[in-house]
């Protein structure tokens, strides 16, 4: 495959989030086509378990899908080369109210790779402690603690279907799991 190969990219459209680019392709047989590429800064997701065991969730409206959908706290960070866990602590407190006394990677995600760079941290937040929540001027969440097996039935009924909650869930599930046969 490495017969492919991008030849030129030329941006489109820059937004406060995205880049789009029209990149043009060379294929194998040497003919050309066109292909559309969305450059993103990256960003980190929190999993986010208090002492009780339960998980912070996030209500917010999404214009993509037009509906408010139930997700797991996470949020941009400011450069490219921010880490992950810097944007994940900040995007807890911010959307959540809550700081993470300890934060472990869980794992990263290419959210879209097929069209997109954009890739996301996901930690696991423990040793909470509540603080004040601090929205940016055009956010508005509600934040709710749920069961993690409430959350895992929401999503095999397809009621969670972004992918960085559901990532984030099953692999802290997953640890939950591995946890107990230890």
């Amino acid at each position: 495959m490495d017969l492919i190969k991008r030849i030129d990219r030329k941006p489109v459209y820059k937004g406060n989030l995205l880049t789009m680019h029209d990149d043009t392709i060379l294929l194998p047989d040497g003919r050309t086509t066109h292909w559309d590429f969305l450059a993103h800064k990256g960003a980190a997701a929190v999993v986010a378990v208090r002492p009780d065991g339960k998980i912070l969730m996030v209500n917010q409206f999404r214009n993509a899908v037009d509906r408010v959908t139930l997700e797991i706290p996470a949020g941009c960070k400011n450069e490219k080369s921010e880490p992950g866990d810097v944007c994940a602590a900040r995007e807890l407190e911010e959307e959540t109210g809550y700081r993470a006394g300890k934060l472990t990677l869980l794992l990263k995600l290419v959210t879209a790779i097929a069209y997109c760079d954009e890739t996301i941290d996901l930690y696991l937040a423990e040793d909470l402690t509540k603080t004040q929540q601090h929205l940016d001027e055009d956010e508005y969440m509600d934040v709710q603690a749920m069961e993690l097996g409430d959350l895992v039935a929401k999503i095999r009924s397809g009621e969670i279907q972004d992918c960085k909650t559901v990532a984030g869930l099953m692999a802290y599930y997953s640890l939950v799991l591995e946890r107990k046969e230890k």
